[in-house]
């Protein structure tokens, strides 16, 4: 057995996990380069030997599951990852320069893809697997209406209101509080793929959808306000240098007495940066948040009136991406290979486990600029 081999089989072993064993997450080696990569390279090198066939393993999310609880991500870090801390202090990777790039790289890669992975609603977020009464859901589909509801609950929409969605995806949050809730509503969006998705989805509703950096929003002296607002699952792409930015933009466009809900992943320390493999493949320029940052950023202009975590909902809502995406691979177009297959196997999997072993959570805050008079009584 080499020194390299005996090192991860070291490794592995802290977290349960046995090289060529019988058991679901037991990692089987195809070519023995995987070890030095894996050693030298970390997070990224795991993801990218995995793309290129170098091991196998029946139960991906449940190997990186325990991978993730015995903290093995913090114990084999590998060089990518100074360099990527270096870049993210030296520079602000969120740019108004950079901000296209992640709808151009993630967002516009096909909208048939994300059709076979999201479901009936091209909603690109957790879904909240509770009804009103609190009782579980069982279909994703449900549940992703049910954490529309719960959005527009929280809000306390009302006919008539002005509705601004920051990061609006393919439009379906707009759409959906339009036709239940009766309001108007302008969703930004810097992926071209969706604004055009968005329109066409919104044709005849009192909705404008705009391929736009949220920064330019209430600019020039427009004085465009809003009497409520929302982000779902965009506030990962902001990057730490702009959090400030970004709660100063939403305090601008909001009335008043106005609400402001942000639904976002955050994580339990704070960073300045993705992990190497995300942020090569899968999300460039992200990070996500800590509590510790966002309160910062939003101090003294917004009152935080609740902060609900269901981030167990997030590795169901995963799970039946990944049952959904793995089902449609025979019908979609030839060029998700079976490279990006892998990579996208890896991405879902990954992801479950960091909910999983709690490592990631899902929030949902509501913050009003004034305070609300009597206080505020969140619905769930």
């Amino acid at each position: 057995m080499s020194a390299l081999r005996s090192r991860v089989e070291q490794l592995l072993s802290l977290a349960d996990v046995r090289l060529d064993g019988d058991r679901p997450w037991d990692l089987h080696v195809e070519d023995e380069r995987f070890h030095a990569r894996v050693l030298s390279q970390g997070s990224l090198g795991l993801g990218e030997s995995y793309m290129d066939g170098w091991w196998r393993v029946p139960s991906l999310d449940g190997m990186l599951y325990r991978m993730l609880t015995a903290d093995l991500d913090q114990k084999v870090r590998g060089i990518g990852l100074a360099v990527d801390a270096l870049r993210a202090r030296l520079t602000n990777l969120q740019s108004r320069r950079r901000s296209f790039q992640v709808g151009e790289r993630h967002y516009d890669l096909g909208n048939d893809l994300y059709r076979a992975m999201l479901g009936k609603r091209l909603v690109y977020s957790c879904a909240y697997w509770r009804d009103r009464d609190g009782q579980l859901l069982d279909h994703l589909d449900d549940a992703q209406e049910a954490k529309l509801d719960l959005v527009c609950r929280k809000l306390g929409l009302q006919p008539g209101m002005k509705v601004l969605d920051i990061g609006c995806g393919w439009g379906e949050a707009l759409k959906f509080a339009a036709e239940r809730y009766g309001i108007r509503g302008v969703g930004v969006t810097v992926s071209r793929e969706q604004a055009a998705y968005a329109r066409e989805l919104c044709k005849g509703l009192p909705i404008e959808i705009r391929l736009q950096d949220y920064r330019a929003l209430g600019t020039e002296g427009s004085g465009e306000r809003f009497d409520r607002s929302f982000s779902l699952g965009m506030f990962e792409h902001v990057g730490v240098k702009n959090y400030r930015t970004y709660f100063e933009v939403a305090q601008r466009c909001l009335v008043d007495d106005g609400l402001f809900l942000l639904h976002t992943i955050g994580t339990n320390r704070s960073v300045r940066h993705t992990d190497p493999w995300i942020g090569k493949y899968i999300f460039p320029n992200s990070m996500l948040p800590s509590a510790a940052q966002i309160a910062q950023a939003s101090e003294g202009l917004f009152v935080l009136e609740d902060w609900h975590n269901f981030g167990a909902d997030y590795d169901r809502t995963l799970q039946a991406w990944r049952a959904n995406v793995e089902r449609a691979w025979p019908q979609l177009d030839a060029r998700y290979d079976e490279r990006f297959r892998r990579m996208w196997r890896f991405y879902l999997s990954a992801s479950m486990a960091t909910f999983r072993s709690r490592h990631s959570q899902l929030w949902q805050l509501v913050l009003s600029p004034k305070g609300v008079p009597g206080g505020y009584v969140a619905p769930r």
